[in-house]
This record gives structure tokens, sequence and C-alpha cells, in this order.
């Protein structure tokens, strides 16, 4: 989030993708804005990882996935 914000961040970040350049941009435009968001809140763990079954069930009727 903070390289999106201010690119020269860092010395380090000369080797930083242009996915990132391009987030920058968009971020500069206000097309989109970042926010901090815990791992315990990320939607996306739902399709990429192993959870318990509470948060599978919380994260998939966040989703608007439901049971058939």
């Amino acid at each position: 989030m903070a390289l999106a914000k201010n690119p020269e961040f860092d010395s380090r970040t000369k080797h930083i993708s242009i996915q990132q350049h391009f987030t920058h941009e968009k971020v500069e435009e206000e097309a989109v804005s970042l926010e901090y968001l815990p791992t315990g809140y990320l939607r996306a763990d739902l399709l990429t990882k192993a959870l318990p079954r509470e948060k599978v069930e919380r994260f998939r009727q966040a989703m608007g996935i439901y049971e058939a």
C-alpha cells in the first residue's frame, strides 16, 4: 500500500513491476482506493487455502455462494 501511494518509497524498489506502477497510477487518479484488511477478513482466502469450517461458511455467505 505504501508503494502504491508513494512509488519512491525506498531505493530498494527499483525492481518493482509494471503492475505496481499501474496500481500507483490508479490510486493517483482516485480510480481505486486501498485499505488494509487483516488476514482474517480476506474473502479470497476461501478460494486459495484450507480454512476452518466457520471461516468457510462466513466467507461463502459474504461472497453470495449458497449451498444447493
